[in-house]
């Protein structure tokens, strides 16, 4: 042992740079600053401009200090919203023309969620009877209102993901959770250009629109006449609610173009975008069209129904030899929970349970500390509404956690009955 290490140190003293080979860094050497890595990475006419720019004299403190004071003075003068009235303009009362979301409890601990365009003569028809648009107009979200059977209703303003799972499609969207891991991995900032195809139903347009921001530009390819109307239409529709809702405009920067992208060659030529995103039977078409387009290190996200897809989409690259490496291959999966309080089967809650803290009890035998939980059983069981307050500060309930029946996925339904699917994401990098 002690010549190997001998010959060890031998090797990583000054032998190796004796001969011309590069010494051997240590892990406790102190590591090179990013401006002499980025140097040592350029070529040797760059790295002596790169070194210029670094020895060039620096702005003094004093000079830099009042500098930092007058912009931060005229910061201060310009006119600014304050939260106030930002807080205001979100949580004020409904306005007709905008999107109203009812949540009516159902059996077995379900929700049934309604959308509707609050209109002054319009009426919100529920199972459970109906509710005038007028009563709602005017009225905070947030509130409980009842309909004309008795039923309450929880009223507030939808957020986008409910929007896209509640408005009209024609063909299956893109769901949250994959659109969510979609914007995550192309890694998408605000004023960027991304090219979608397949409008589909406008979901994923409205989700890329607002990653995007007022500066930035989605370019959305359908060769669906019917698919296109309705993306356009969903995209409408909700801007306006949104600007009734919020007192301020969502960006106008999606430009939706009926056309195949397989056939847009000579228009891509002209466009440089920072991401793809395919949603797409063959996206093998669209790749060869679309890679010219893209920056190079940009991010090309596929969305693919069954893992067969993913197969033939790589096979075609290999072949077709074009410039993208395969990064990542995922299912995105989600999944629901139910947490509730347990019963027991006449359907009330099950035996409550005394907490033990700030509760000094005395030393009982055996069959009294029985005899009391039979009591508070029998309590329990003549009322059949909840507890009072008093109680519920002193007692819990054991609860159940549990899967929910149904879980979100990726589904194409039929009369009879609904057939999930996997839904696969597909992540590429563009190199030259």
């Amino acid at each position: 042992m002690r010549v190997w290490r001998g010959l060890w140190r031998a090797v990583s003293s000054g032998d190796g740079a004796a001969r011309g080979g590069r010494p051997r860094r240590r892990a406790w050497e102190t590591s090179l600053s990013p401006l002499e890595r980025v140097r040592r990475l350029l070529p040797p006419e760059e790295a002596a401009a790169v070194g210029r720019c670094a020895a060039a004299p620096q702005v003094p403190p004093e000079e830099k200090e009042k500098e930092e004071e007058e912009e931060g003075e005229a910061a201060a003068a310009a006119p600014q919203v304050s939260l106030e009235a930002a807080a205001a303009a979100r949580l004020g009362p409904f306005r007709a023309g905008e999107l109203a979301l009812a949540e009516l409890r159902r059996k077995h601990n379900a929700t049934l969620k309604l959308l509707c365009r609050l209109a002054a003569g319009s009426v919100l028809a529920s199972p459970r009877g109906f509710l005038p648009h007028c009563d709602i107009i005017g009225q905070l979200p947030g509130q409980m209102l009842r309909t004309s059977a008795g039923a309450p209703l929880l009223l507030r303003r939808p957020s986008l993901e409910e929007y896209v799972l509640l408005m009209p499609r024609g063909p299956t969207i893109a769901y949250p959770k994959d659109m969510s891991a979609i914007l995550t991995m192309t890694d998408i900032h605000p004023g960027d250009t991304v090219l979608e195809t397949g409008s589909g139903s406008g979901a994923m347009s409205l989700f890329l629109s607002r990653a995007v921001g007022p500066k930035g530009r989605v370019i959305s390819y359908e060769i669906r006449d019917d698919h296109h109307n309705l993306a356009k239409k969903n995209y409408r529709h909700w801007r306006a609610a949104w600007e009734i809702g919020h007192m301020e405009e969502w960006p106008d920067n999606v430009d939706f173009i009926l056309k195949d992208i397989s056939t847009a060659a000579a228009d891509m030529k002209s466009v440089t975008v920072d991401a793809i995103v395919l949603d797409m039977l063959n996206p093998q078409s669209a790749l060869p069209v679309v890679h010219p387009s893209l920056k190079q290190g940009g991010v090309c996200a596929v969305y693919l129904a069954n893992i067969t897809q993913v197969i033939d989409l790589l096979d075609r690259i290999r072949t077709c030899k074009l410039p993208f490496l395969c990064e990542r291959i995922i299912e995105v999966t989600y999944r629901n929970w139910l947490v509730l309080p347990a019963k027991i089967k006449n359907c009330k809650s099950s035996q409550m349970v005394e907490t033990q803290e700030n509760i000094e009890e005395p030393p009982q035998k055996e069959y009294e500390e029985i005899h009391i939980q039979d009591q508070a059983v029998l309590k329990e069981s003549e009322y059949k509404d909840s507890l009072s307050d008093d109680a519920e500060t002193n007692c819990s309930m054991p609860y159940v956690a549990r899967p929910s029946y149904w879980q979100d996925g990726h589904s194409g339904e039929t009369l009879e009955k609904c057939f999930f699917y996997l839904k696969w994401l597909v992540v590429f990098c563009f190199q030259k």
